[in-house]
């Protein structure tokens, strides 16, 4: 009878390794299930233990996520005369962890592990646990047996959010950069200025607010649109609420880098102070449409006082953001506007200027040199490359690759966001069932971009510091709709910027993301219900 019932025991637990394979995303760069051992089972009584009092905010964040999806949490202790007990245990120490990239995580009956030599690397781990746990509601959560040894392969991971063209208030801010954390993603690009609505307040200049943060409409359905809605649209953040935003995610290892665009798309800057414009005669008003390239003047004057405002501007931003890095724009300047201005030719002429081109380096270079001033530096659109590229900017490449290989084979950092692969305003499906950016970007092509050009020797292709996702707004006008553009392709991106190249299976990865999707399910995530049946269908027919 023993015998029977030790033969029933085991198989229950091959039964549940089985049913448990590990699903995470992104792929960590080792996973060793033990199929034959039990696993851990986590509930209200197990003890969080840290090696560190600067692992808190690590188990807090934990334990918001049990409460929030599971109805518990668990107790915390930094004792560290418990942290052989059984239990969960956190541990950051970069004296014995110092030969360890990113995290390991191991897990068997009696505890699971997470350490690493710094606490954004017991983060990630814990991402990792999340990922780990079951994808349905129990007071009991088991965590199947596994050894990890998991480090990102990109250093830059980043994803992006238009709150121009529609704003996203800050709660939602907030969800996304807990998605973003979820997928081990480490850097937010915050795009909060253009020609549609300014949205950082700004105390110097009260009207980039008042009158740059609000339009008297905005068109309907896709460009050029069926209509006007006529109605009053807009928002900002305060600079309290943006600080609150820097620390919520500096606590998720996240790195905000502001954009506050330049020379161009600043039609809502000159809403607000025209004198800052090459017609400042001219009425101006915040863009109601989308697709004003060259059709409205949306484009700074090079002048003195324009670029003290900047820098004015500047500074308050760069005094509220601790990154690093400012993004200051540089895209789709109307030059046609310079040629048409008399102060411009003669400006070009004073300063032994080529062209319009030279003048737009002459302006991103002067930019730079005050950035740079206060410790900082900028990341520009590829369109920064044009008549000389600034000293010491990083190069973000949308127009597909041949910016960001240009910059790299120059020496400078570059982030690669091509729109035909990395644009999530693009349809999911050739037939999506959602007003969209009128192309079509799938899954699978998210999944095998490769931010590293083949052209590109070794030497260069060093200078490759990750990818972005960008999410811009023209039709994503509420929250759930963002998340249905950001599902499941976030998932796809993350895996290419986090998982070694060798070891990306798009076919292995369709298999994880079935879990994932449910545990967005539990986490009542939008995503397009489309894509299972897609999915499914695809399945039926293979």
């Amino acid at each position: 009878m023993k015998k029977l019932v030790t033969v029933i025991f085991a198989i229950s637990f091959l039964l549940f390794a089985k049913a448990q394979t590990p699903a995470i995303i992104p792929q960590p760069v080792q996973v060793k299930q033990h199929l034959t051992e039990a696993p851990f089972q986590l509930s209200e009584k197990t003890t969080i233990y840290l090696n560190n009092p600067a692992l808190r905010h690590i188990a807090d964040f934990l334990n918001e996520y049990l409460q929030k999806l599971y109805g518990f949490t668990l107790p915390i202790t930094s004792d560290s005369t418990a942290l052989y007990g059984d239990g969960l245990h956190l541990a950051a120490d970069s004296m014995i962890f110092k030969d360890l990239k990113g995290y390991q995580l191991t897990s068997s009956k009696e505890e699971v592990y997470i350490r690493a030599a710094n606490p954004e690397g017991v983060f990630q781990g814990v991402q990792t646990l999340i990922q780990l746990l079951p994808v349905q509601q129990s007071v009991n959560l088991l965590i199947p047996a596994v050894d990890i040894l998991d480090y990102p392969r990109f250093a830059y991971r980043g994803m992006h959010l238009d709150v121009s063209r529609h704003f996203f208030d800050v709660s939602f801010v907030k969800k996304y950069i807990d998605y973003l954390a979820l997928h081990k993603m480490n850097y937010f690009h915050w795009h909060l200025t253009d020609d549609h609505g300014w949205r950082i307040e700004i105390k110097k200049y009260p009207r980039l607010t008042e009158i740059g943060a609000w339009r008297n409409g905005t068109i309907i359905g896709l460009y050029p649109g069926t209509g006007n809605d006529g109605k009053r649209y807009g928002g900002y953040y305060t600079q309290e609420e943006i600080k609150e935003v820097i620390r919520y995610a500096s606590e998720r290892y996240i790195t905000i880098i502001p954009e506050i665009e330049m020379p161009g798309h600043n039609i809502a800057v000159l809403a607000a102070y025209p004198e800052f414009s090459t017609t400042p005669n001219q009425p101006k008003q915040v863009a109601q449409t989308w697709g004003i390239f060259n059709k409205f003047n949306n484009v700074l004057v090079p002048s003195d006082s324009a670029f003290r405002f900047l820098e004015n501007v500047l500074t308050e931003v760069m005094d509220l953001f601790p990154s690093s890095y400012i993004h200051i724009g540089g895209d789709e300047c109307s030059k046609i506007w310079w040629s048409k201005s008399a102060f411009c030719q003669n400006f070009i002429k004073k300063k032994g200027l080529k062209d319009m081109k030279e003048l737009q380096s002459y302006f991103i270079q002067r930019i730079e040199k005050f950035v740079n001033s206060k410790g900082k530096t900028i990341i520009g659109w590829d369109e920064i490359l044009e008549g000389g590229l600034a000293p010491n900017a990083v190069v973000m490449s949308w127009r597909g690759e041949s910016g960001g290989i240009a910059a790299a084979r120059q020496g400078h950092k570059v982030i690669m966001t091509p729109e035909k692969f990395l644009y999530f305003n693009h349809a999911q499906f050739a037939k999506d069932d959602s007003l969209t950016a009128a192309r079509y970007l799938p899954l699978e092509d998210v999944y095998r971009y490769d931010p590293v050009p083949e052209s590109l020797n070794q030497e260069a292709a060093a200078y490759i510091w990750g990818a972005q996702g960008n999410l811009w707004s023209e039709y994503v006008a509420n929250p759930a709709k963002a998340e249905y553009m950001l599902f499941p392709r976030l998932d796809a991106l993350s895996e290419m910027l986090w998982t070694p190249k060798s070891q990306r299976n798009y076919t292995d990865f369709l298999k994880r993301l079935n879990e994932q999707l449910k545990r967005y399910d539990l986490m009542n995530v939008h995503y397009s219900k489309k894509y299972v049946q897609v999915e499914n269908a695809n399945k039926t027919t293979r």
